[in-house]
């Protein structure tokens, strides 16, 4: 069983990683550098030494994505850049983003690859201005492209075109594809540099900031994903879109647990009331049998790991 990961060094990525050599699967994992010291840690996983294969590749580079993704049954397309901050450019977010999963796309055709799992996101589901507060959105639901570049969201606007692109190319060529969409995505860390999802916690513990608004976040751990990605390429019966949230919580009752678990952190003093966030349905995903960690232990376990890699201080 031969399986590729775009974007193999990443969170999710490299949890999946993880996973599959634990399962036997043999592995080629897309990375920008081999060589490059933070990959170090997908080398040091359980049966790497002999399954786990890392390839140069660029998702902008046709070339170098078909040469990784030859010779494999399956796909896991989880690369895809996530913005630390504003993005003055949309075309840093769009291009990799879309032209990167029309050319994993098309190396599946060409490859015959039996599976194709692609990492969205809810934000491809959530960006609509007029959805009504009471309904809950679900697999149905698309993220307004319109209202993405009205409000610059540019990160909706590529997961969005992104996604589509994909189910559209999917149907037009018989390739078998199913998307994953989870939310903010926790959780214990295995690569060594932080990634945008974790640094939302971490600024929490930090007391980066005095004021935080009291958003309803829908959360995922990165090892649930993981569990909710290999489900959706082995099960036969998995098709279309997935929303993956474990848990959802208000920021102030999200600041009362960490209090309780960890006490002896600099916690934002003000929390401001914000409108309320929309509701998603997981019904899907948990009819395949998806089960999840619960919020503490997700919690407890990523603490953990930022006080033993030092992120705390």
């Amino acid at each position: 069983m031969r399986v590729c990961v775009t974007g193999a060094g990443g969170f999710a990525a490299s949890w999946l990683v993880k996973l599959l050599l634990s399962k036997g699967y043999i592995v080629h994992g897309t990375v920008r550098d081999p060589s490059d010291e933070k990959y170090a840690h997908l080398k040091e996983l359980e049966n790497a030494t002999q399954n786990l294969i890392l390839y140069k590749a660029d998702l902008l580079d046709y070339v170098s994505i078909a040469s990784a993704v030859a010779g494999c049954e399956g796909v896991f397309h989880v690369a895809s850049p996530v913005p630390p901050s504003k993005v003055p450019d949309p075309e840093v977010l769009l291009a990799p983003a879309v032209t990167g999963t029309k050319n994993v796309l098309k190396a599946c055709l060409e490859a015959k690859v039996k599976r194709v799992i692609v990492v969205s996101s809810i934000a491809a589901i959530s960006m609509k201005s007029d959805w009504p507060k009471d309904v809950v959105m679900d697999e149905s639901c698309w993220s307004d492209e319109l209202y993405c570049r009205t409000t610059e969201n540019w990160y909706c606007l590529s997961k969005t075109v992104a996604e589509r692109e994909a189910l559209d190319f999917a149907s037009t060529n018989a390739l078998d594809v199913v998307t994953v969409c989870p939310g903010l995505i926790w959780g214990p860390m295995l690569q060594s540099t932080i990634n945008a999802s974790s640094l939302v916690l971490i600024n929490l513990l930090k007391g980066t900031r005095e004021t935080v608004e009291n958003t309803t976040r829908n959360i995922v751990d990165v090892r649930d994903l993981a569990e909710a990605m290999l489900l959706v390429y082995e099960n036969k019966e998995a098709s279309g879109r997935y929303i993956a949230i474990s848990h959802v919580i208000k920021t102030l009752d999200l600041i009362g647990i960490l209090k309780c678990l960890f006490p002896n952190y600099n916690y934002p003093k003000n929390i401001l009331e914000v409108e309320e966030g929309k509701a998603y349905s997981t019904k899907k995903l948990q009819l395949l049998g998806w089960k999840f960690r619960t919020l503490e232990e997700m919690i407890k376990d990523a603490v953990h790991y930022y006080q033993s890699a030092h992120l705390l201080e």
